[in-house]
């Protein structure tokens, strides 16, 4: 299902980001080339060194990659541009990836830069009217994921409120994270009310920002001088959308448990060996039901797994988004995914500092897009 295993390694060489701030007025080719240079800078490489782009967003518009790039100089390269919802940066990344395996080309850029815009759903526009259309709304949603898994499990208003607590306080140590303020539960709680048992602090909000990472073959490599102790591998990249599924069932929580499994099985690993997870956690909920679909640990058991602190970076086996998350870090769209690699290649190289999590080799990326379509990938050091 990946394609990787059987195709040349592929290897993340170069990272940068512009940090992820809320809606301004800095226009968005300043956005992306501040990422896309530090990429570059971090590699090693020129410009003309990058044969393929494929550009994620969401919200800003035809030919977005083009009129940005143009400002580094025409070089020729091939330009896509992916939009799929939240997971557009991680199909980005994911095409990059593919054109370097398969042998198209040897350095290719994944970039994901948003701003806050409209982003229109074609759902509002398929012509099928909605019954109820506060159901659409996703804090909705996940509003009511939550009172299915307190009636399931007995998860408590303060279980979610520790994911909040947890993920704002890995943002405060991250440099690139829009929300840079720890918070405690009492505060999460206090804040104001949005759907159900969530507050406005167990919600993401959407803003601007930019992501990029650059991979390579291992003839790029070595002809091009790069440091390989740096270059961190992609082992393995899955994309997949929703299955029907009983009544009883969430379908969003199979496809994730799906993606996720089928990422690791592509890796040819399980999920004692990731050291590491950044997911999907636009409201608090989603970390804890995510965890549990990917094996992080068994069904009904990941608010007891959060309090006792299994995932906090350093005080656990695995640490859960210690970039801060969607939550903390913020979730601009186009760059989401691809912000998430970078952060686990900073990790990976020992990078992180001020929030590094000791010994980490393995880790696992994981995007869902409107819940209907869903990304993974496995990253892993030398």
């Amino acid at each position: 299902m990946s394609g990787l295993a059987s195709m040349r390694p592929v290897r993340v060489v170069g990272i940068g980001m512009h940090p992820y701030q809320f809606p301004s007025e800095t226009p968005y080719v300043h956005l992306g080339l501040t990422a896309l240079r530090g990429a570059l800078a971090d590699a090693g490489l020129a410009w003309p060194d990058i044969t393929f782009a494929a550009i994620g967003t969401g919200a800003i518009g035809m030919a977005a990659g083009r009129v940005m790039l143009r400002h580094l100089g025409s070089t020729g390269l091939e330009v896509v541009q992916v939009e799929n919802a939240s997971a557009s940066g991680s199909s980005a990344f994911r095409t990059a990836c593919l054109m370097v395996a398969s042998g198209q080309h040897e350095i290719a850029l994944a970039l994901g830069v948003d701003k806050f815009g409209s982003a229109q759903r074609a759902a509002n526009k398929d012509g099928v009217p909605r019954l109820t259309p506060e159901a659409e709304i996703p804090a909705v949603k996940f509003a009511m994921m939550a009172r299915a898994w307190r009636d399931r499990f007995g998860l408590t208003r303060e279980d979610l409120a520790r994911v909040a607590v947890k993920n704002h306080g890995n943002a405060a140590r991250n440099p690139y994270a829009q929300f840079r303020k720890p918070r405690t539960l009492e505060q999460v709680l206090a804040a104001n009310p949005v759907a159900g048992d969530l507050t406005s602090l167990q919600c993401t909000p959407r803003g601007d920002g930019a992501a990029a990472a650059i991979v390579a073959s291992e003839e790029a490599i070595r002809r091009h001088g790069l440091d390989r102790r740096r270059a961190v591998r992609v082992l393995s990249s899955v994309s997949s959308s929703e299955h029907q599924v009983a009544d009883e069932g969430w379908s969003l929580v199979e496809m994730v448990q799906r993606s996720g499994l089928a990422a690791l099985e592509a890796a040819g690993l399980g999920m004692a060996e990731i050291d590491i997870i950044e997911l999907h956690d636009a409201f608090t909920i989603e970390e804890i039901v995510y965890a549990e679909a990917l094996g992080l640990c068994p069904l009904g058991e990941g608010a007891a797994q959060l309090r006792a602190g299994q995932w906090d970076i350093g005080g656990g086996r695995c640490a859960v988004n210690p970039s801060g998350g969607l939550l903390g870090m913020g979730h601009p769209i186009g760059p989401t995914g691809i912000g998430q690699v970078t952060e686990i290649v900073r990790q990976l190289r020992g990078e992180a500092e001020g929030r590094h999590h000791p010994g980490a080799r393995t880790a696992l990326a994981h995007m869902i897009g409107l819940g209907s379509v869903a990304v993974g990938h496995v990253l892993q050091r030398d």
